[in-house]
């Protein structure tokens, strides 16, 4: 199946004119390492459906929703228990992004859980001695980028808002699991195998990952975590609050100050979740609605849709040589103005929704040519909008997080899509009271300052959330129904992942089991990649004029797509995850 899906975009590719050369088809930097494929998962249901990136955290969600929970009740018991057997990617040491429809009040809203800098963090956190910026791991590995973390608090806000489930109920699948242990999948072990030397800054996490501290857990053990038990334990009695007051607080602090981080006792007790406005744009008569800043997620792939909007990828169609290289076109657009614009607001003013104004859209189209990409993409000016502010253009395609998505719909039509993350894959290594810190301060701009001198929007400041690229969203189809549920890991590849996907629902009707095991096709504003699956002879591609890199693309996409009644869930068979409903 997987070998007839790709082609035809084999077809597509082999029609560019220049070909590449051999040099140009190597792996390209992984959010997380790539460890094969697994048979696709789809399920099929009227009642209810969750999707995950693990099986163990689908099967807590179900059990939940099967219970009379709801999306945010299954959403918490999925969430704590990729914390566990999923580590690498998320945990309650991380922020996380929620977007939220409540079907009884036809409400629509936004949770922000990402991990803040501590208050004394300053410019030159990621700087060194002779003003260079750092390396990603010489920054990233060790207490220096961790944040605050958001996700509790942010899980505890969803029970408060939207829960039917007693709060120390949804504690349980993921106690019992690490009291009674859970099985090592092979990505985790194949993970940990490249991982070991990155270890070395943190001997409780080396020896819960390696313990005889060289051979990594083996794949099909029995992996227990009592100290992670205990601590959720001890949440489920007391509430989030224990986890940010008391001494799970204190340990985080001298574990991060123990290793060159900044963190204090007052960053964890001050540290809020706030509600967003959900950014939705219309595209062709559906609503689209994501994350808005500081994730960059929501408005990059706005604008791309509010730009493909004038071109007629419907009857050019999905295999088209004019539709990709369109698509990439408008992403390369937008990535322009992502990295220009886009940052904490609470911090920088920015353009915000004047980037959807459909003028100003419509005009960054008109640069098009659709036989040839443009020789520079730069950023716009939007309405209303200064041409002199403050430069944020910087470069965080390569640095690679650890994130997870999960996407469900409840019994009473509430639909929940979170994306979460430590960062880097296994964060900052750091681990206390058996989960890991994360490293998202790693998200950042490096150097504060751009080559003209001017300060980036995204530099670090204390108490400032960095940029992401996080894309959890909701689709309405043009009668005001709900038609998709996604959202992805995979860095800032997640844009183009979630894109693809909603594009080959709406214009080319593609089965969503289809489109999500489908090659990946993305463009971050350098290059056209391609995802190598199957592709043995990559260097007889051709390209259409774009520099290309072909290479293996690590997503977690998770998805549910509405017909009428029935549900189809879909996860990324590039993980472990599995789709259950009823």
């Amino acid at each position: 199946m997987i070998f007839r899906l790709i082609l035809p975009i084999l077809a597509l590719m082999c029609a560019f004119p220049a070909v590449l050369h051999a040099r140009d088809v190597s792996p390209l930097a992984a959010p997380e390492s790539a460890t094969g494929l697994n048979t696709l998962s789809i399920a099929r249901g009227t009642n209810f459906m969750a999707v995950t990136a693990h099986p163990d955290a689908t099967k807590a969600a179900h059990d939940i929703l099967a219970a009379g929970g709801t999306a945010a009740d299954a959403g918490i018991a999925a969430q704590l228990m990729l914390g566990l057997v999923e580590p690498q990617s998320s945990g309650i040491g991380g922020g996380s992004f929620a977007l939220y429809y409540n079907a009884e009040f036809q409400n629509l809203f936004s949770l922000d859980g990402r991990e803040t800098a501590p208050d004394n963090a300053g410019l030159n956190l990621f700087t060194r001695e002779n003003g260079k910026p750092m390396s990603f791991y010489e920054a990233g590995n060790g207490g220096r980028a961790v944040g605050v973390p958001g996700t509790l608090r942010l899980l505890e806000k969803l029970y408060r808002w939207e829960s039917k489930t007693p709060w120390a109920d949804l504690f349980q699948p993921a106690i019992a699991k690490a009291r009674d242990g859970f099985t090592v999948t092979s990505r985790m072990h194949q993970m940990l195998k490249k991982e070991a030397k990155r270890f070395d800054v943190d001997t409780e996490a080396k020896l819960y990952f390696y313990p005889d501290t060289a051979t990594p857990v083996q794949a099909g053990k029995l992996k227990d975590n009592q100290k992670y038990a205990d601590l959720l334990q001890a949440i489920a009695d007391n509430g989030a609050d224990y986890f940010y007051t008391d001494q799970p607080a204190k340990n985080i602090v001298e574990k991060v100050r123990g290793s060159k981080g900044l963190l204090s006792i007052e960053d964890m007790t001050e540290y809020k979740v706030k509600e967003r406005e959900p950014v939705c744009g219309d595209y062709r008569g559906y609503k689209v609605c994501s994350m808005g800043q500081p994730s960059s997620g929501g408005l990059t792939l706005l604008m791309i849709l509010g730009m493909l909007e004038q071109f007629d990828l419907p009857s050019w169609g999905a295999y088209s040589t004019q539709s990709w290289h369109v698509i990439a076109e408008t992403s390369r657009l937008a990535f322009a103005d992502r990295n220009l614009y886009m940052a904490d607001e609470d911090f920088a003013v920015t353009p915000n929704l004047r980037l959807l104004d459909k003028g100003y859209l419509s005009s960054r189209a008109s640069l098009i040519n659709t036989t040839a990409p443009l020789k520079t993409a730069s950023a716009g000016i939007p309405p209303d909008w200064p041409p002199e502010q403050e430069n944020t253009e910087d470069d965080d395609l390569n640095k690679p997080p650890g994130t997870t998505n999960i996407s469900i719909v409840d019994m009473y039509g509430n639909i929940l899509s979170m994306t979460s993350s430590i960062q880097n894959a296994f964060g900052s290594r750091v681990m206390v009271d058996g989960y890991l810190l994360n490293n998202e301060l790693t998200d950042f701009a490096f150097d504060p300052m751009d080559d003209q001198g001017r300060m980036k929007l995204n530099r670090v400041e204390g108490g400032k959330r960095p940029r992401s690229s996080m894309s959890p969203t909701i689709i309405f189809d043009p009668q005001g129904r709900p038609f998709m549920v996604i959202g992805s890991a995979g860095g800032s590849r997640i844009i183009g992942y979630v894109l693809q996907r909603i594009i080959s629902a709406i214009d080319w009707n593609m089965p969503v089991e289809q489109s999500i095991k489908a090659p990946h096709i993305v463009h971050r504003g350098k290059k056209l990649e391609l995802e190598s699956i199957g592709m043995e002879k990559a260097e007889s591609f051709k390209s259409f004029g774009h520099p290309v890199v072909v290479g293996e693309m690590n997503s977690g996409l998770t998805a549910i797509q509405f017909d009428g009644a029935q549900m189809t869930g879909v996860a990324d068979p590039r993980r472990d995850g599995v789709a259950m409903g009823e």
